[in-house]
């Protein structure tokens, strides 16, 4: 039919003999390496041009074990959530991530917050919008 429009490819798991669920270890992955990125960042800021120690290490090391761990229980938790509630978990979490990022640097708090609120707005909003498209 040369009047039809094409349409996008529907993409199958691997449901082979030995299927194995690859999302939670890819998971598992992102928040492990976006963990790791938060912490470096935070002990960064935290650092404040000063010598690297051993306490700015491990400050890094609990931001970036706490950040990977709220990562990744909203990732195994949010897709059984309604679209709403999703999106709003993953701002909230995006903009108390970022709030605090900006509270780190000495900045006052209602301007943390001001950050955290419009950041995690913005992207929950992003969010939304992802999930509301691409609902089963």
């Amino acid at each position: 039919m040369a009047h039809a429009a094409p349409t996008a490819l529907r993409r199958h798991p691997y449901r082979g003999s030995a299927a194995v669920d690859h999302s939670g270890r890819n998971a598992l992955i992102r928040a492990l390496l976006l963990g790791l990125v938060y912490g470096v960042w935070a002990a960064f800021i935290k650092r404040d041009t000063g010598p690297v120690d051993a306490g700015n290490v491990f400050y890094g090391i609990l931001c970036g074990a706490l950040f990977a761990a709220c990562m990744f229980g909203l990732n195994r938790v949010g897709p059984r959530l309604m679209r709403e509630v999703h999106a709003t978990a993953y701002g909230a979490f995006a903009g108390i991530a970022v709030g605090y990022l900006h509270s780190l640097t000495g900045a006052s708090v209602f301007s943390s917050t001001v950050i955290g609120l419009f950041s995690g707005v913005g992207i929950g909003a992003v969010a939304f919008y992802r999930y509301y498209t691409r609902e089963p």
